[in-house]
């Protein structure tokens, strides 16, 4: 892993990566990264592209570092899913990245919304500027037609429930810190020049909060390029994406 978790070049190899084998008894309680498959809409990748975003050394460097600074009993590999899909509802927790064109049938809709008014949580990561968080809200105003994202600020537990975070974070993808950028400048014009990280929050009946947007923010590019580029890694993973990544499921898991 050098001093992250690395990337398989040029295409990545489960077995570049640490590999363990949990106990037996823990087969069904143990922690699954479930990663969400959609629809895009002429985005990155077209059709069952655009979910793919940052898949799968994301994925599995979450799960490895997961396992190394917690004590939670983590499963290596990951899976993907699609919200139609019946397992869904045996995961407390699914990630979707890149969704500023993403689409949700009648059938996925139901789908989400029952999974997060259950007991599930979503977070949702990669998106930036003024029209992509516009398309998401439209998208989600059909999965929970009577709830509205709310802001959350500083104080709300998420940001403090293992790492006490000092600011709200924000992740640039790697490729907009290799020239400079804390902000990635190409996905169309920002609201009154606001490229500030924002967190809104879906919340059901009890206030628990069941999906968290991160707006202005590549989170999982902290964990997906985690050896890539030491200050890369001593900057963003170290200090943002993974901190934060262990607060968000904690609260998950813990809500």
């Amino acid at each position: 892993m050098g001093f992250g978790g690395g990337r398989g070049e040029p295409q990545s190899v489960r077995s570049d990566y640490p590999e363990w084998v949990n106990e037996p008894a823990f087969n069904k309680d143990v922690f699954t990264f479930v990663r969400i498959e959609y629809r895009s809409a002429g985005g990155r990748g077209g059709s069952f592209g655009g979910w793919k975003n940052d898949y799968p050394d994301c994925d599995w460097n979450f799960s490895i570092r997961l396992r190394q600074l917690t004590s939670m009993k983590v499963e290596p590999n990951g899976r993907t899913l699609r919200l139609t899909e019946p397992e869904l509802f045996d995961f407390p927790f699914i990630f979707m990245t890149n969704m500023g064109s993403m689409e949700l049938d009648s059938e996925e809709q139901k789908a989400l919304r029952d999974y997060l008014l259950r007991g599930g949580f979503l977070m949702a990561d990669d998106f930036w500027a003024a029209a992509e968080w516009k398309h998401i809200r439209e998208v989600m105003r059909q999965v929970l037609p009577n709830r509205e994202p709310v802001e959350l600020s500083l104080s709300h537990e998420i940001f403090h429930m293992v790492y006490d975070l000092a600011k709200l974070p924000q992740v640039p993808s790697i490729r907009a810190w290799r020239v400079g950028m804390t902000y990635e400048n190409w996905h169309g014009p920002f609201e009154n020049g606001d490229t500030s990280p924002h967190f809104w929050g879906y919340f059901d009946d009890q206030h628990r909060l069941v999906a968290l947007f991160c707006h202005n923010n590549d989170v999982a590019d902290g964990w997906e390029r985690e050896g890539e580029e030491i200050e890369y890694f001593q900057t963003y993973s170290q200090k943002c994406s993974y901190p934060f990544g262990i607060n968000i499921v904690t609260y998950a898991m813990t809500h």
